[in-house]
């Protein structure tokens, strides 16, 4: 076990530091940087005013001194300061953070809640009636792109019904809680829940038609268990194993949000905060938000890892002779 978590984490860390390399490099590649944006806010600015802001943002110096510049900062806890949104990013991150997980969590349970029985009812009724319904809403929710699945229920729900609001966060006030900006979570939540369950439904249908055929589930089936403790207990289970591995590459996900639909909605997650940060040049804050993202996933793969020795007492992590 020893020998596995160091091995995972020397990975993990190289893996970061070859992305905060990467995303340095193609951040660096886009064109214009912060003071050409100085300068189109403000013509008046001077050829000195620009060369001294250059100096201030360390823009004067080639791209290894100012990752390394960067990198040095970043591990002695300084985040930098966003541009963009006029804060420290260390002070910026917490509340997306909190708005990111809200969002993304809700939207996996039910995405779960759904697909688990769903699929396990279609393998169980393998070529029925059942078994192609659920396969054709499967199809269905897999082709909508999900922004045309905002839309759609933006105009049905908020323009046409005018049930909830098409957007926003609602009120700021500290006071208010989170009651207040239910209305709001309502219509992104759905499309993230309907976006996703129809591919955690199949992969949970094709793992449990799999496990279902298998020597241990007949012989359960033998020895006289009623279904229900064969399929559950036994069959899901095993079948678990290969979906658990989806849901550690999602983990990052819960961090990094949903890109598409965090804008369409106007949410104030990560997933907006990257687009922002990045069509916006705010190099500090679009670098962070990466880096957490790939840290989140990495983690992801190493709670999977963990996952597959909790459902398959067969799977173990003793060291390497």
């Amino acid at each position: 076990m020893t020998a596995f978590l160091i091995r995972r984490l020397v990975q993990a860390l190289l893996v970061l530091a070859l992305m905060s390399v990467v995303a340095h490099g193609l951040i660096g590649l886009m064109p214009g940087d912060p003071v050409d944006l100085m300068i189109s806010g403000n013509p008046r600015l001077t050829a000195a005013d620009v060369q001294r802001l250059r100096q201030l943002h360390g823009l004067d110096l080639p791209e290894w001194r100012r990752y390394l510049n960067w990198v040095t900062a970043l591990l002695g806890g300084d985040l930098g300061y966003s541009r963009l949104f006029h804060q420290p990013v260390a002070e910026l991150l917490p509340a997306r953070l909190g708005n990111t997980l809200i969002l993304m969590s809700a939207s996996l349970v039910l995405a779960l809640a759904i697909a688990l029985p769903a699929g396990v009812l279609a393998a169980r009724r393998e070529g029925g009636a059942v078994d192609g319904w659920i396969n054709l809403a499967c199809f269905a929710g897999i082709s909508l792109p999900p922004f045309w699945l905002a839309l759609l229920l933006m105009l049905v729900f908020s323009a046409g019904l005018g049930w909830l609001p098409a957007g926003g966060m609602g009120s700021f006030d500290p006071g208010a809680g989170w009651s207040a900006r239910l209305p709001y979570l309502v219509l992104p939540v759905a499309t993230l829940t309907l976006a996703g369950v129809a591919g955690y439904t199949r992969y949970v249908r094709a793992a449990m038609r799999e496990t279902l055929r298998l020597d241990f589930i007949r012989t359960a089936r033998a020895k006289g268990l009623p279904e229900r403790r064969v399929v559950w207990n036994h069959g899901l289970r095993n079948a678990l194993i290969p979906v658990v591995t989806i849901l550690g590459l999602e983990f990052g996900n819960l961090f990094s949000g949903a890109l598409v639909t965090e804008t369409m909605f106007a949410w104030q997650g990560m997933g907006k905060l990257i687009y922002d940060s990045i069509m916006g040049n705010d190099t500090n804050v679009a670098l962070v938000a990466l880096l957490l993202a790939t840290a989140m996933t990495l983690l992801g793969n190493f709670l999977a890892d963990v996952a597959y020795a909790a459902l398959d007492p067969r799977i173990g992590f003793e060291d390497e002779r």
